[in-house]
């Protein structure tokens, strides 16, 4: 599988595509001003202690002070104490006792600034890698939950050889393993306790060089993540159309990821990068429900807050010999789109796929055989399940971050998420009712009708005689206003 990555940069937002067989199959974009600081090391300065709320604020060099409890204060374990009290469950040493006015502390945000309240922060620090987390100041190998129990042992044992691999007698830190390190081979390991490791190293010396309130490490922007998470034995080529960010990217490549770093280039076409490929047309596409298969059939994809449902249509599809093959060879097909749906869009939790029926059971096994082939070059976890006896097939993919959608579009304010507005007759009747209960209840000279004009219209064409009648009925002048800008279920009364 030959896989080419395209950056499109500009200082307001970084966009990638990852292209694979001629054909775009993820996107990820991230904007300058929606990156948050969780995840920022800092070196701080205690700004003022409070004793009675057993906290702190830390001067990080915001436009406002950051908070810390003593909760989230790292106590170095005394020689032959073992774990510090409150790691045990027992009370932590009361604040004052611990830090002072003036004094400087490395810290990492831990959640965001919301509103009048500055960020959180802890002092237990912890560097992301790709599959691996470092915990500088401890010295325990953890396992996500999430990994099967049957795995873990192995897996920790494998890690901490790796981690004690080239440290005579050293500490070597802590790690916890992440949920996508269940497949990763020895080397993938090693690299990521290599990268982990440096970047520790160059936090520890940006502390001792800077002065207090500076920024020492800043969680890993887009253009940073595309070498160490995107980029792999697969990858061609990694273009990026802004000489000033390929340089930078191959700074950072060449010290942390230099197997990745091989792989830049710097777009110079005339072309945006963007339409080699006809990204900006795909991002259009993944944006709506209806995805068209190239056999005539097509997908219907409708995301919620539980779930993604998506049903497969055969449309103008006639091309087999009998009905049973073309149903098949339709499935065949939703099977590989759907695929690389889910990556495109990115989206993650369960998925239910409606199929449509097939009669023969060899039929149903080379779908799901196809779609498991398929979502197995999908670097995000997913498990699928067999038919139902509805005829459904139930799957799940790990959310990793927003889908396209929701980073992308918003809910709109007219129809409210449903998709779908209701008629101008609908409308038209409901301000026929509202009038008449307002009229029970005010005495105006006159009710002036504020609506769309397609409304408008209706009142005066096919419904004037209701709405005669009405206005003979309430004994009250209606008058009319068609208002261009109004939403097509929208409308106001007047009271004249």
């Amino acid at each position: 599988m030959q896989q080419d990555i395209l950056i499109n940069w500009s200082p307001q937002e970084t966009r990638v595509a990852v292209i694979e067989h001629g054909a775009v199959q993820e996107l990820h974009v991230e904007r300058a001003l929606e990156r948050g600081l969780v995840g920022n090391i800092y070196l701080g300065k205690v700004a003022r202690v409070l004793p009675g709320m057993q906290s702190a604020f830390i001067d990080i060099g915001l436009e406002r002070a950051a908070f810390l409890h003593v909760g989230d204060l790292w106590q170095k374990p005394l020689e032959g104490e073992g774990l510090p009290a409150h790691r045990n469950g027992g009370p932590p040493r009361p604040i004052e006792k611990q830090v002072f006015e003036g004094q400087t502390l490395m810290v990492q945000v831990i959640k965001d600034p919301i509103g009048t309240k500055g960020a959180r922060l802890s002092t237990q620090v912890s560097i992301a890698g790709r599959m691996l987390v470092f915990l500088p100041q401890d010295d325990h190998i953890g396992v996500s939950q999430k990994i099967p129990a049957g795995l873990r042992d192995e897996l920790r044992t494998r890690v901490q050889a790796l981690a004690s691999a080239g440290v005579a007698g050293g500490k070597t830190g802590g790690f916890i393993l992440r949920t996508n390190a269940e497949d990763a081979t020895d080397a993938e390991l090693a690299d990521d306790i290599a990268y982990l490791r440096k970047a520790w190293a160059r936090i520890k010396d940006a502390a001792t060089r800077q002065p207090p309130a500076s920024l020492l490490h800043e969680d890993l922007n887009l253009l940073q993540r595309v070498l160490r998470d995107l980029a792999g034995d697969h990858t061609q080529a990694i273009r990026i159309d802004s000489m000033e960010q390929f340089h930078a990217l191959m700074a950072f490549g060449r010290e942390f990821m230099p197997a990745a770093a091989g792989h830049l280039q710097h777009y110079k076409g005339e072309r945006p990068i963007f339409d080699l490929y006809s990204v900006d047309e795909e991002i259009g596409k993944a944006l709506g429900r209806r995805v068209d298969l190239k056999s005539g059939g097509y997908l219907v994809i409708d995301q919620t807050e539980a779930l993604t449902t998506i049903d497969v249509n055969t449309g103008g599809y006639v091309g087999a010999r009998n009905f049973d093959d073309t149903v098949f060879k339709t499935n065949l097909e939703a099977a590989q789109a759907i695929a690389r749906q889910l990556r495109l869009r990115n989206l993650g939790g369960i998925v239910i796929i409606d199929f449509i029926d097939m009669a023969q059971a060899e039929h149903q096994q080379a779908v799901l055989a196809e779609l498991r082939k398929q979502l197995a070059r999908d670097r995000v976890k997913t498990q699928v399940g067999g038919f139902s006896a509805l005829g459904l097939v139930e799957m799940t993919r790990k959310r990793t971050r927003e889908s396209l959608a929701q980073l992308l579009s918003e809910t709109c304010d007219q129809c409210q998420g449903t998709g779908r507005v209701r008629t101008v007759r609908t409308v038209a009747y409901d301000i026929l009712r509202e009038i008449l209960r307002e009229a029970r209840q005010f005495d105006p000279k006159e009710f002036r009708i504020v609506a769309a004009p397609a409304v408008i219209e209706m009142l005066l064409d096919e419904e004037s005689q209701h709405l005669a009648g009405l206005s003979d009925f309430i004994g009250k002048p209606i008058s009319l206003h068609a208002e261009s800008g109004i939403g097509p279920d929208r409308y106001d009364i007047v009271l004249l």
